[in-house]
């Protein structure tokens, strides 16, 4: 078995070797000030070059999430947050201190010698713009056993920081799904989707550090007594600790009509191929205008030969972005020749030959559909938790506290399924399903099940991509009161701040790089962004671009 990293990545071994370096010049001394960063070349390589606490580093300047430019990202003292999505790096090791990222930055080499900066790359590792974090193995003879239910976000970043941290046992994350951990916000932005493309680590990965990986097995419940997991195979596993992050599923329509053929939910890349391919050329119907649903509806524009989107709001996002964003992401899709009826529901799906042909709505209107896609919310996987003591709530969501901990000693959850109170909403307890919480939670977990006693207190950073435009969200907006606009709405070019009890808890953005990621930074540094601040024509610690 091959050991070695993919292509692009070095492990933290690589870097160590002494072997002939390429050294220039990438500036003088006086060129870039505390907190300022810019990008370099070094032998035609782009290099992110800062100056923190008067020290001089270099690290890449490509995130290693989707590879945004970091230069162009938000710097707060020691790291450099993402335009785009919101990782952070640190800026003197290049070590990953945000998801959604999974990987840390090459650290290069700074002298300086007669007011001039060099900057020196290994010329082994000049190709390679993602370095994984050191991590140990299994030890023989350690018997304790952590027990991941779930294979997706929060389970990989547990498993992975318990190997960064030594832990020497056993560690198996059991899934129902047929594929390794994958990149699931991918889904419904391109759905002709490979599975291979998406998988965020390769089998190798997890031989190459020990961590077990059951396909296609399912929790039929679990005994916090015993300290077992009874699997829909018959066989029962026991743990020390045990992470249950099995998220949701998308909710269905409880109409007459749900088992015909072509009602298509997005759940797996199968489903993405599968809608991918139906709605090619075919009349289609969508219900729910939530973040996925209107990103298959954009998806489709150019593939379907019409969509037609049912809404039960005024507005798309009403609730989460607010309704003016929800009328221009509306009319976004509009101009795409996308149909909407609001403040609507389905009634009835009615078939031909046992497959879709119209859906009647509660208005009364009948709207020809060949294939029917249901996007109107999930619910919770946890059936399996019924019969045993770990507390949920009356909606079967899983109550933790800020250790991420269950009401069962030895037991934590994390993910789509976890109630947890939010540092920033001055720990309010909520549910979010954004995938860099799910893996912010992961790490959270890990470290205190090796009683490294830490408080999640990442910021909530989601996007939406919709005709080809990204709409950043961080945050936590439930409950303002009042919207301060930069830019305009009509221009597509805004930032939102969302504002309650005079100061900014939210902020959304598009065309506006990297406002969102300044705000982000700024709440989870705890330094209040008040409304003054907000309303005010002083943009500059926003870093814009």
């Amino acid at each position: 078995m091959s050991t070695k990293p993919p292509r692009g990545e070095l492990t933290d071994s690589d870097s160590e070797n002494p072997s002939e370096e390429l050294t220039e010049v990438v500036c003088l001394e006086s060129d870039l000030q505390d907190g300022q960063m810019m990008e370099v070349e070094v032998g035609h390589h782009g290099v992110l070059l800062t100056r923190s606490g008067g020290k001089y580093s270099a690290i890449g300047n490509q995130c290693t999430h989707y590879g945004a430019p970091l230069s162009k990202g938000f710097i707060l003292g020691n790291r450099v947050r993402c335009p785009w999505h919101g990782s952070c790096f640190n800026v003197h090791t290049g070590d990953l201190e945000e998801y959604p990222g999974i990987d840390c930055l090459p650290c290069h080499k700074v002298h300086i010698q007669d007011s001039k900066v060099y900057v020196s790359i290994n010329k082994k590792t000049l190709r390679q713009e993602k370095r994984i974090k050191r991590m140990g193995t299994a030890v023989p003879g350690v018997t304790h056993t952590v027990l991941l239910l779930g294979g997706g976000a929060a389970s990989l970043s547990c498993a992975e920081t318990l190997r960064q941290e030594n832990f020497g046992g056993r560690i198996i994350m059991v899934t129902r799904e047929d594929l390794l951990p994958y990149d699931k916000t991918r889904l419904s932005k391109v759905m002709n989707v490979e599975s291979d493309s998406i998988l965020m680590r390769r089998m190798e990965f997890f031989h190459q550090y020990d961590i077990e990986v059951w396909l296609r097995k399912e929790a039929l419940s679990v005994d916090t007594d015993k300290k077992t997991v009874t699997l829909d195979d018959g066989s029962v596993q026991s743990y020390d600790q045990l992470l249950i992050s099995t998220g949701c599923r998308a909710k269905g329509l409880d109409v007459p009509g749900m088992n015909l053929g072509n009602i298509k939910m997005l759940e797996t890349p199968e489903d993405a191929r599968q809608i991918h391919a139906a709605c090619t050329g075919s009349d289609v119907v969508l219900v729910g205008t939530s973040f996925v649903g209107m990103e298959v509806a954009s998806y489709l524009t150019d593939k379907a030969s019409s969509i037609t989107v049912i809404g039960s709001s005024e507005m798309p996002y009403q609730n989460t972005l607010g309704p003016e964003i929800g009328k221009l992401t509306m009319t976004m899709l509009i101009e795409r020749n996308v149909k909407f009826y609001m403040n609507d529901s389905v009634t009835e799906i009615r078939g031909v030959n046992g497959k879709v042909k119209e859906v009647v709505l509660k208005s009364g209107k009948v709207i020809p559909a060949e294939v029917l896609i249901v996007g109107i919310g999930t619910m919770p996987n946890s059936e399996y938790l019924k019969d045993s003591k770990i507390q949920m709530t009356s909606k079967n969501f899983v109550k933790v506290d800020k250790y991420m901990h269950t009401n069962v000693p030895d037991v934590f959850c994390g993910g789509d399924l976890a109630m947890f109170p939010l540092a920033i909403a001055k720990n309010r307890m909520v549910n979010i399903g954004h995938w860099q919480m799910a893996q912010a939670q992961g790490r959270i977990v890990a470290l205190n099940m090796l009683n490294k006693t830490t408080e999640l207190n990442s910021v909530p950073f989601y996007w939406t991509v919709l005709v080809g435009k990204t709409i950043r969200y961080t945050g936590y907006g439930e409950g303002y009161t009042e919207l301060v606009i930069k830019g305009q709405f009509e221009d597509r070019k805004f930032l939102a701040l969302y504002i309650k009890d005079e100061e900014v808890i939210a902020a959304a953005g598009l065309n506006f790089d990297p406002a969102v990621s300044a705000v982000a930074e700024r709440l989870a540094t705890g330094k209040v962004i008040t409304k003054d601040e907000a309303q005010s024509d002083d943009l500059s610690w926003l870093q814009l671009s």
